[in-house]
């Protein structure tokens, strides 16, 4: 079984973000692998990594990263596969703002799809979405996952109405 995405970060300290899209691709049978890469402790090793992610099956990227939060950008630079940037609070970043601007301002040429600081589950829903649109077993588990979501909130409102107040109008 070969891996189809790829999750990365720029420390194992993000891990607690990332396993949250690692969660999301077991949730619907996607193959993954799970990296640490620094593009600034090992630049050469996120180059490499990069450049031969395509030739090795994978289809998209997920890269999170705290503080100054250049991976995403210098994966997306090596590669034309899809990378997805989790922006991720660190210890040094400034409440996630720096990493969320980091990721997100890309210049013309290079985009990172980006999602919330420390969204690393929207970050997994966004590569099951990317893959659905080769994959009709995917496509078809991702529309049974929306319709589980949906079926919660109407399930919420429902159990809402037990709540009862005097001057409660619904």
């Amino acid at each position: 079984m070969n891996a189809k995405v790829s999750i990365i970060m720029g420390s194992t300290t993000d891990w607690t973000v990332m396993q949250e899209a690692a969660k999301i691709l077991d949730k619907f049978n996607i193959p993954f692998e799970v990296h640490a890469l620094s593009a600034h402790r090992v630049p050469e090793e996120v180059s490499a990594f990069a450049k031969k992610a395509s030739t090795s099956g994978i289809k998209v990227i997920i890269a999170g990263a705290g503080g100054a939060a250049h991976l995403p950008g210098v994966v997306a630079a090596h590669t034309t596969l899809p990378v997805i940037g989790v922006p991720c609070k660190s210890s040094i970043s400034l409440d996630g703002w720096d990493s969320l601007l980091s990721i997100v301002q890309m210049p013309p040429g290079i985009p990172v799809a980006t999602v919330g600081v420390d969204a690393g589950q929207n970050a997994g829903i966004l590569a099951v979405q990317i893959l659905a649109q080769a994959d009709e077993k995917i496509a078809a588990d991702l529309k049974q996952f929306k319709e589980d979501m949906k079926q919660k909130v109407l399930n919420a409102n429902e159990e809402l109405k037990q709540h009862k107040f005097k001057n409660r109008t619904n």
